[in-house]
């Protein structure tokens, strides 16, 4: 059974199946109509059957699993134990999912427990001796507290795997298939990725039985909400054009990617040393610092995050206005990715790359991945010395003129070693 090809979107919630208790709660969060991926989605689920879904992020996903999920443990409550497993692989997508759960299970009498690494473990080993019916998890601390005898699996109705793509390129595979083997032979699994590589499909065929396939977005296509831009710029010159770019007062909620930690660390620093709130987040800040930097951005008390893509994997933030790809990453989905951030629920964003000498084939694959150019801004104050932009893209385009251009004399380009 296929429903990727069925694109009819429901009146609302109701006609999808779910019950009061879970409309209620919809209905308070402001949600009106099912977004594809929901409407899909809810109704195999709904009725036990496997699921493998691929959906960019910002198209609803977690509900997609979430409500119909709530509402199978909630028409057969009894048992007691861990009767749904949410495997997930960053922190910060767990928080977000268990938040979730709360969120949609407000009307329910249902309980949750969240586990993750890097924090202390005894509030979590509190919390699973209540024996929650719904358990999300990072497949370390998983597993620590299963060998403990903190956890048991044997009564686990629903296995959802999210982010299975991104799981394995953290090298959780073999994490995963370890919880996997714990579980009952007898159960219904949901699986979803944004992208299916050679080694999700195997995992596919090993634990999904006759999935329903949806899908919603591929990973090749970006969205039309989003104004994409390219910038040349030498290295050295990306940190200065970095504050020619936030000197537009349009850039009010933005998301920098970088490439490793050691540089989102030093240019929040430069940021906020040029009076430019910006925190940095990256698998080294410890848990309780991750989740702050979130809080902040999420508030609207810091302008900048700066990230890398795994610590940045799942933020679900509807307002931010751009997104900018301070290195540009090597592989096409991790661009399409990033620049998902921005417009979000209905509102237009732009996403913006700076592309040094070094970067240029990565912009090809990006563009013969997205089947479309890239349009160069080529009227900017740090133009790159060498600038390949007729060579690469045909249709440049002027740079919007901020209210103020910052350039401080006393940024100094590091040597090349």
């Amino acid at each position: 059974m296929n429903q990727a090809d069925h694109q009819a979107t429901p009146l609302n919630f109701a006609s999808l199946g779910l019950i009061e208790p879970i409309l209620k709660a919809v209905k308070q969060m402001g949600y009106e109509r099912p977004t594809p991926i929901q409407n899909q989605a809810i109704p195999p689920i709904l009725h036990g059957r496997d699921i493998l879904g691929c959906a960019q992020t910002g198209t609803g996903k977690t509900a997609a699993f979430a409500l119909p999920l709530l509402q199978k443990l909630a028409l057969s409550q009894g048992r007691r134990g861990v009767r749904a497993l949410v495997l997930t692989p960053t922190r910060e997508l767990a928080a977000q999912i268990d938040e979730s759960f709360r969120d949609y299970g407000t009307n329910l009498s249902l309980s949750r427990a969240l586990i993750f690494g890097g924090v202390g473990a005894e509030a979590q080993k509190r919390a699973l001796e209540r024996r929650p019916d719904i358990l999300v998890a990072t497949p370390g601390r998983l597993l620590d507290l299963m060998a403990q005898g903190f956890i048991s699996l044997a009564q686990v109705e629903v296995f959802v795997l999210d982010e299975a793509d991104r799981m394995l390129d953290m090298g959780f595979i073999h994490d995963v298939k370890r919880v996997i083997a714990k579980l009952p032979a007898v159960r219904q699994n949901l699986l979803f990725s944004a992208t299916m590589p050679p080694e999700v499909q195997s995992l596919v065929a090993s634990i999904l039985k006759n999935p329903v396939h949806v899908s919603v977005a591929p990973t090749s296509s970006t969205s039309e909400l989003i104004d994409q831009s390219l910038y040349f710029v030498d290295r050295p010159n990306k940190r200065r054009l970095l504050l020619h770019v936030l000197a537009n007062p349009k850039t009010a909620r933005v998301i920098v990617f970088t490439r490793t930690k050691a540089v989102a660390n030093r240019v929040s620093t430069y940021l906020n040393e040029n009076g430019i709130g910006a925190e940095a987040i990256h698998g080294n800040k410890s848990q309780n610092a991750r989740l702050r930097a979130l809080g902040n951005f999420r508030s609207g008390v810091t302008r900048v995050l700066v990230a890398s893509d795994l610590a940045a994997r799942g933020i679900d933030i509807d307002e931010i206005t751009h997104v900018i790809n301070y290195d540009v990453p090597n592989v096409p989905e991790t661009y399409v990715h990033r620049i998902g951030r921005t417009g979000r629920a209905a509102n237009v964003g732009e996403a913006l790359s700076f592309c040094d000498a070094e970067e240029r084939s990565y912009v090809i694959n990006i563009e013969r991945v997205i089947k479309k150019k890239i349009p160069v801004v080529s009227d900017h104050p740090f133009p790159m010395s060498d600038n390949p932009a007729p060579a690469l893209n045909q249709t440049p385009r002027p740079a919007s003129r901020p209210a103020q251009q910052q350039s401080r004399s006393k940024f100094k380009p590091r040597r090349r070693r």
